[in-house]
């Protein structure tokens, strides 16, 4: 299932900011690394951005070598594993994970560490690195987005915390089929308002 979403600038910005969106994972300790999965720019005054939030995830993992596996369908419950194939390090399925709401990610290599990466829609949704052999990722997710203004991000790079804690708005997609995610706020001077988000023109599923 896939949720259409259309972000829509109504602000007072004069900046040309970035807007970032991006997922925080559930089953992650605080110091998670987020991913800048979507990052607005240059939408102007009055001007919208469509894009697409899917149910459908895929799951890569990259090795010591510098290779990077091809993406395989990944959903909920699934667990995978990174093994030494006759042809090189390879991911394959590894049935059932532990919780029906994760993807798990094992490196059952001998040596070398992996990085496991999730993706949304064709982008980096989330990522685990130096994973030591017989270390597993768990990736988790709420329907949800956070969404905030920022400056010098750059779409499926990892963000820093200082920018994290600058993003405060989380948007839940339960049950939504589409829905417009309207920005106001912004100028400048003692006009200046805080940036604010929400949904407008709601279709649920």
């Amino acid at each position: 299932m896939d949720i259409q979403l259309n972000f829509i600038n109504q602000s007072n910005d004069q900046n040309r900011s970035e807007v970032l969106i991006f997922a925080k994972n559930e089953a992650s300790a605080i110091d998670e690394l987020h991913v800048a999965w979507t990052v607005i720019k240059n939408c102007g005054q009055g001007c919208n951005h469509p894009f697409v939030y899917s149910f459908n995830n895929s799951v890569s993992a990259g090795d010591s070598w510098g290779n990077f596996t091809p993406q395989l369908s990944a959903s909920e419950g699934e667990r995978f594993e990174m093994v030494l194939s006759p042809s090189g390090d390879q991911l394959r399925s590894a049935g059932a994970a532990n919780s029906p709401r994760e993807i798990q990610v094992l490196n059952n290599l001998q040596q070398g560490a992996i990085s496991s990466n999730i993706y949304k829609s064709g982008r980096l949704f989330a990522t685990r690195t130096g994973l030591a052999p017989q270390q597993e990722a768990v990736f988790q997710f709420k329907p949800s987005i956070w969404i905030g203004v920022v400056s010098q991000v750059e779409q499926g790079q990892i963000i820093n915390s200082a920018i994290i804690s600058e993003v405060n708005t989380e948007l839940s997609l339960l049950g939504i089929q589409s829905a417009d995610i309207v920005m106001t706020g912004g100028g400048s001077g003692a006009e200046a308002k805080p940036f604010r988000f929400y949904f407008e023109n709601l279709r649920f599923a």
